[in-house]
C-alpha cells in the first residue's frame, strides 16, 4: 500500500457545514474504491499566494489515505467538479507502507493531537473576538460620555464665546488701545514743545547790531 495526501484549498467564506460536505464527497471516494482514510489535517484560512478567482485567501486541508494508487484519480476528479474548490494537489507521501494497522494508529493519535490544537485555536479567536467587540464598546461609551459632557450650544470655557484673558477682546496693557509711559502719543507733545522753545524768528537781530 501507498500513503497519499491530497491537499486542495476550498473558499475562506465556505461555511464549516459547506466544508464537510466537500469531504463527505471525497470520503465516498475513498469507502467506494476501497481505500483505507487515515486523518485530515485542517490548517484553516491562508492568504494565496496569488489571487484566485478574486479570492486572496483560502482554506486548506489535507487528507492523508493509503491506496494502490487508482483512488487518486477519482478523489481529483470529485475536487476539480466542485465550484467551491480553488486548487488541489495529490503528492505520494510513502510508496511503501509495510504496517497499515501501525500506520493506523499513528494516524489517529495524530488526528486528536490537531483536533485538541483546532479547538483551542478556535477557542482563541473566539476569545479574541469578545475583547475586540468588548474594546469597541467601550470606546463608543466614551464617545458617547464625552458628548453628553458639554451640550449642544453652550460653549465650553477657552471656546470661541469668551474671550481669554489677553485675548482680542480685552486689550492688554501697552496695548494699543492704551498707550504705554513712554509711548508714541506723549513723544510727540514732548517734541513739540521742544521745537518751539528752540525756535526764533528768521528776521530777529542780533543784540547790539543797530547800534554799530
Amino acid at each position: 500500500m501507498r500513503e497519499y495526501e491530497t491537499t486542495f484549498v476550498i473558499q475562506p467564506e465556505l461555511s464549516d457545514e459547506g466544508v464537510q460536505a466537500v469531504c463527505a464527497r471525497v470520503e465516498a471516494i475513498l469507502e467506494k474504491q476501497g481505500a483505507i482514510q487515515l486523518f485530515y489535517d485542517d490548517m484553516g484560512r491562508r492568504r494565496l499566494a496569488y489571487s484566485i478567482r478574486n479570492f486572496q485567501k483560502g482554506h486548506y486541508l489535507t487528507l492523508h489515505y493509503l491506496d494502490d494508487g487508482k483512488v487518486v484519480t477519482e478523489v481529483e476528479r470529485v475536487l476539480r467538479l466542485d465550484d467551491s474548490v480553488l486548487r488541489y494537489l495529490t503528492v505520494l507521501a510513502d510508496p511503501d507502507v509495510s504496517d497499515i494497522e501501525a500506520r493506523r494508529v499513528e494516524a489517529a493519535e495524530l488526528e486528536r493531537i490537531r483536533a485538541e490544537r483546532a479547538a483551542e485555536r478556535a477557542a482563541r479567536e473566539l476569545e479574541e473576538a469578545a475583547e475586540r467587540e468588548e474594546a469597541a464598546a467601550r470606546e463608543e461609551a466614551a464617545r458617547a460620555e464625552a458628548a453628553a459632557v458639554v451640550p449642544e450650544g453652550e460653549a465650553a470655557p477657552g471656546s470661541e464665546g469668551e474671550a481669554a484673558p489677553g485675548s482680542e477682546g480685552e486689550a492688554a496693557p501697552g496695548s494699543e488701545g492704551e498707550a504705554a509711559p513712554g509711548s508714541e502719543g506723549e513723544a510727540a507733545a514732548l517734541d513739540s514743545a521742544g521745537e518751539s522753545d528752540e525756535a526764533k524768528p528768521d528776521d530777529a537781530e542780533e543784540p547790539g547790531e543797530a547800534d554799530r
